[in-house]
């Protein structure tokens, strides 16, 4: 079996869309009319695809009339969703882990529902109030993280739940990296998917989150090596970065996919050549993030295989 790259979902992240509106209203309570504006700019910007991430709506906290009004204002504008993400509701959270871990469920019913084949979890937790002054929240320390070995140990009994019940779906669960949790460098991220020991959970290789912070990191082709082997899923996104050898002067930006210290072309096709068949999710922070993200979408199709085989995403 084989597929043409122009078939592969890539889909806009909702990152430059907030939850709350100018006015104080919750997207959560939107109506068809209103989700159908920012959803259009999306399909205006040249997408098909789209990842509803629950910064800006909730899908698994809409009831089953909600939902199928979205979904259909979603099927009017010409959108579909090939996956989820979820944003800062660790399922090991130290205050609302139980929370988080009931609302991942539904999360994953939710995914079924409307036809998406992958779901994001993550381990990192709300931004503290230093983040939202930061113009980057990166650049400010973010929570202290539990990382005892018994927090991990709840780490991989609550994956390993949830991956069983995406088993019973037919879904994936991909695992996103991000600094100072479990899932904060390749090793232990790669450790973490290995003690969870499910088929069905992976990583979200967003090696991205790792590569803008003002520290040393190990170098993106080294998390690569380590990391594509378990990738499920994939948000994609690039950042300047600079090291001044002879101080601890680093610095870094966004930066368009082709243009950053990741170098997107060769990392892709070795993720397709060891087998990564999931959806892509195009990211950018600042300025205008949606048309920048177009531009990472076309960057994309032009380094896919013209061929792929294997099951399309």
């Amino acid at each position: 079996m084989s597929f043409n790259k122009s078939e592969w979902p890539i889909a806009a992240a909702m990152l430059q869309f907030p939850g709350v509106t100018k006015k104080g209203q919750l997207v959560q309570e939107q109506g068809a009319d209103e989700w159908a504006v920012s959803l259009k700019e999306v399909a205006e910007a040249g997408f098909t695809h789209f990842d509803p991430t629950d910064s800006w709506l909730r899908v698994a906290d809409l009831s089953e009339a909600r939902l199928e009004e979205f979904m259909t204002t979603v099927r009017q504008v010409g959108l579909s969703i090939p996956a989820i993400s979820t944003a800062r509701r660790s399922v090991i959270d130290p205050d609302h882990g139980n929370e988080y871990f009931a609302y991942s469920y539904r999360v994953l019913d939710a995914a079924a529902k409307i036809g998406a084949t992958v779901v994001s979890f993550g381990l990192f937790q709300a931004l503290t109030p230093a983040q939202k002054e930061a113009l980057w929240f990166w650049t400010a320390p973010g929570p202290a993280y539990p990382g005892e070995p018994a927090t991990w140990k709840l780490a991989v009994a609550r994956f390993q739940e949830l991956g069983k019940h995406a088993e019973s779906l037919d879904i994936d669960i991909a695992l996103e990296m991000y600094e100072d949790t479990f899932l904060g460098t390749a090793d232990s991220a790669v450790a973490l998917v290995k003690d969870i020991n499910h088929p069905r959970v992976g990583l979200n290789p967003d090696w991205g989150n790792l590569q803008r912070l003002l520290r040393p990191v190990e170098r993106w082709e080294q998390m690569a090596e380590k990391t594509l082997p378990f990738a499920k899923y994939w948000h994609v996104k690039n950042y300047f970065r600079s090291e001044d050898a002879g101080s601890d002067l680093i610095v870094t930006g966004p930066a368009p996919l082709e243009f950053g210290v990741i170098n997107y072309r060769h990392a892709v096709r070795a993720a397709i050549q060891l087998g990564f068949r999931g959806p892509f999710c195009v990211e950018h922070y600042g300025g205008d993030g949606l048309s920048v993200s177009a531009t990472n979408r076309e960057y994309l199709r032009r380094i896919l295989p013209n061929t792929i085989e294997g099951k399309r995403p």
